[in-house]
């Protein structure tokens, strides 16, 4: 049977690569839905290209020049977030590739999990928010949730086939961002086109400066706690500047797996699509040839202060991580608008997570609460 795609956030990076795995395997997937939140001209040139039934730009501004352009097929326009949610929900699919940025990716999650659909997750704020909500109903109706990420699509395939039982650590690798060779001394003058410039991944701007800060390695922290199920100390983090071990398991026995790959998403990307099986060839051939020297070093906490904030809220648990999320949502913008400098980001978020109202059991409105008031005290602290 052919499987039916919904892809939000389909003209980033990640939903750019999706469609390419699309292209490669139309015998095996057909996409019904395609979601945006700015780009409406990319928008309607790949509905066009995927004959798709429907779509959503995010961004209400954008409705009426999406809808003029398609006007002349019987492709569905719609928009706002609630119009998302409604296609996350739609009986028209049955995956949903979540690749949308930021807080606005948990609630179309949820409603997909909860109309019964699989899950190729890399909205990684689903899981840094309300990890514990998602990965219960999840449980509850059967669905699977498969990572896109590359780090925990590589403990995934290292983990297959072992006894949970079996692990000692997960070890998260990451390359350090654009500003790993720059002294902690100078970080005062980092400019957003400093930060921008990431040596390995092609990347959207958020998470570029996510990976800058550290914020998205300790993002990514919390999502492995909550996908796999480990405690965080036996989640570990070490600098890895060649991006090509993706992530490693230890084991009791001694014995470390690791995954290893291009600086590519197409692989991760098809993993979760195709899963159990693996696509028959590969869009970028890897030899371990090319790259004689692999190098790895534990990160400097002084440098990098989010990511012990981030081991902190996910022990903290409640909305701690959700006030993280949205303070730093906030702060990153900024930066990247050039109203704030690069310290105000870890600074942003430690004035909200101070300040903000912890809840320890969360509902998914108590999670809006917390997003709301975690960008009012970043916005607070910055004076935006």
């Amino acid at each position: 049977m052919i499987e039916k795609l919904s892809i939000l956030g389909s003209t980033g990076s990640i939903g750019r690569q999706t469609l390419d795995i699309v292209r490669r395997h139309s015998d095996r997937f057909k996409v019904t839905s395609l979601v945006a939140n700015n780009n409406w001209e990319e928008l309607a040139a790949q509905a066009r290209e995927f004959d798709v039934e429907s779509v959503v730009i995010g961004n209400s501004d954008y409705y009426a020049p999406l809808k003029a352009a398609l006007a002349d097929s019987n492709i569905e326009v719609h928009a706002g977030q609630q119009a998302i949610t409604q296609i996350a929900r739609s009986y028209r699919s049955d995956t949903v590739v979540n690749a949308l940025v930021g807080y606005s990716g948990l609630h179309p999650t949820v409603a997909a999990i909860e109309s019964g659909k699989r899950i190729a997750l890399a909205n990684k704020e689903t899981l840094v928010v309300g990890g514990d909500i998602v990965m219960a109903e999840a449980r509850r109706k059967g669905v699977d949730i498969l990572p896109i990420d590359s780090e925990h699509s590589a403990i995934k395939q290292c983990l297959e086939g072992e006894d949970m039982r079996s692990v000692r650590n997960l070890i998260v690798t990451c390359s350090g961002g654009a500003l790993r060779d720059i002294p902690a001394s100078q970080l005062g003058s980092v400019t957003p086109e400093m930060a921008l410039k990431h040596p390995q991944w092609s990347m959207g701007a958020k998470i570029t400066i996510d990976s800058a800060t550290l914020v998205n390695k300790g993002f990514e922290v919390i999502e492995a706690h909550w996908l796999f199920g480990i405690e965080p100390d036996r989640i570990k983090v070490v600098i890895h500047p060649q991006s090509i071990v993706h992530s490693m398991v230890e084991f009791t026995d001694g014995a470390v797996k690791a995954q290893l790959g291009t600086a590519d998403m197409h692989t991760p990307i098809s993993y979760a699509l195709l899963y159990p099986e693996r696509a028959t060839e590969a869009m970028e051939h890897f030899s371990i040839l090319d790259y004689p020297t692999l190098t790895f070093a534990a990160p400097d906490r002084e440098k990098y202060p989010a990511l012990d904030i981030a081991y902190e809220v996910l022990r903290r648990g409640g909305t701690a991580a959700c006030t993280m999320n949205g303070a730093n949502e906030v702060a990153v913008a900024a930066f990247l608008g050039h109203k704030c400098a690069y310290s105000d980001i870890v600074g942003a978020i430690r004035y909200a997570i101070e300040r903000a109202t912890f809840v320890a059991r969360p509902t998914l409105a108590d999670y809006d609460e917390a997003n709301i008031e975690a960008r009012r005290l970043a916005n607070e602290y910055l004076k935006l």
